[in-house]
């Protein structure tokens, strides 16, 4: 552990860590009816104590302005009453969806008698460690306690407020559906150091998810001494093919970028194929003007859109957050897809095309957690998979990726049925 200057801080940590764990020791044998009534409990108090929540939220967004956060961040930050609402359908979206926890597949004899299987387990205690979106409370709140875990929360100091209403609504649901509260626990300070604290407790984490900026991901796959599901960030591409139909071209490429710029799905690079730029990036970019869109162009770009800056090789692998976008120009399929082999993220990149060969190609060969045909990269989201909600985004490739629900914080074991049999 590091020293922090709170000379109780990891003393307190470890004791939420281990109530954290006791009450993943009950939420195991949970039954769903009594999961789903905690989750619908909280979904009438998040719409019953909306304007309590809304009041903590101004708060914080006002010191967040005070403080000089960017708009993109504020953003983030901000509940309005929509967005309340929504977190009320997310947690009764989650409790109508099927429990996986004890379910048995694969079922098979073998030639010495015994039948094998798999059943679906919680995975036990899941820290997230996250920023800004105090939505993010509710989310992963309702996704660990479907899925049977225990889940101790970290958010950004910026939400502190909003964190704790949200998650006082949380634990009273719990406890009102005769669960153990601390099945959901925030950690009770903004100290920065809680995070290095919490990077080390592998005696009471079984999982780790960040859900932030970049540097916060590298931080916590760097110290973390426990498993962590990841994405760095979100550099998403959509590809205007040769065979695109125009009005589906401009209508997902506007809608990719300008549905909201604060959000990892957004899309950060546009490329056009250089047979169908001449047609496309005037229309386009006079939509990106009127949304107030910054565009940074490659040579052939700048012709055609003369008030697009000069895009740099970093512009190709920034992840802006912010109403600017990146274009190129490229020669067809081909060249679309090694730049975004080059520059992706692995998050999300969409292509639009009426040509079938073309779009199986990119779904095929596209190295992404979600690759889309015809649509905007802002569907690559749990509530839009119907998941109910998401903890989080995974570009990793093993254990969950994409969109994480329920079924990503569970984890499957071996189990063997007898009668009496031994191994000769």
């Amino acid at each position: 552990m590091v020293e922090t200057a709170d000379s109780g801080l990891g003393a307190r940590l470890r004791r939420q860590g281990q109530a954290a764990r006791a009450a993943a020791a009950e939420m195991v044998r949970a039954p769903t009816k009594v999961k789903n009534r905690a989750l619908e409990v909280a979904a009438d108090q998040i719409e019953a104590q909306a304007g309590r929540l809304l009041k903590a939220n101004a708060a914080d967004v006002e010191a967040a302005q005070n403080a000089g956060l960017d708009a993109a961040a504020v953003d983030r930050l901000t509940l309005t009453a929509p967005r309340i609402a929504q977190m009320a359908a997310g947690l009764r979206e989650v409790a109508r969806l099927p429990d996986p926890v004890g379910e048995i597949t694969g079922m098979a004899s073998r030639p010495s008698g015994i039948h094998v299987g798999r059943m679906r387990v919680p995975l036990g205690v899941i820290a997230i460690i996250y920023e800004s979106r105090p939505n993010v409370t509710a989310d992963a709140a309702s996704l660990c306690l479907k899925a049977g875990n225990a889940c101790i929360l970290r958010g950004g100091s910026e939400a502190w407020r909003s964190n704790q209403a949200i998650a006082e609504v949380m634990r009273k649901a719990l406890a009102e559906a005769g669960l153990p509260e601390d099945a959901v626990t925030l950690v009770d300070t903004t100290d920065r150091a809680a995070v290095m604290e919490l990077l080390g407790m592998n005696d009471f984490i079984d999982l780790l998810i960040p859900r932030g900026g970049k540097g916060l991901v590298e931080l916590v796959s760097r110290h973390a001494r426990m498993p962590v599901l990841k994405h760095l960030h979100g550099v998403c591409h959509v590809y205007i093919d040769d065979r695109a139909d125009a009005a589906k071209a401009l209508a997902v490429a506007i809608n990719a970028k300008t549905q909201r710029y604060g959000t990892c799905n957004t899309m950060e690079t546009l490329l056009v194929a250089e047979s169908r730029a001449a047609e496309l990036l005037p229309p386009l970019a006079k939509a990106y003007g009127e949304h107030g869109v910054e565009l940074r162009g490659c040579p052939r770009t700048c012709a055609l859109v003369p008030s697009a800056l000069a895009a740099t090789e970093a512009d190709w692998e920034t992840e802006y957050l912010a109403p600017i976008l990146s274009i190129r120009v490229v020669g067809g399929l081909e060249d679309a897809m090694a730049h975004i082999a080059r520059y992706g993220s692995r998050h999300t990149d969409a292509i639009v095309t009426e040509d079938w060969s073309a779009a199986q190609r990119f779904l095929r060969e596209v190295d992404a957690s979600s690759v889309m045909v015809n649509a905007s990269t802002r569907f690559a989201d749990g509530y839009e998979y119907g998941l109910g909600a998401e903890i989080g985004i995974s570009t990793d490739k093993f254990h969950a990726r994409g969109p994480v629900g329920l079924e990503g914080l569970t984890s499957q074991k071996f189990i063997v049925w007898g009668d009496g049999h031994i191994r000769g």
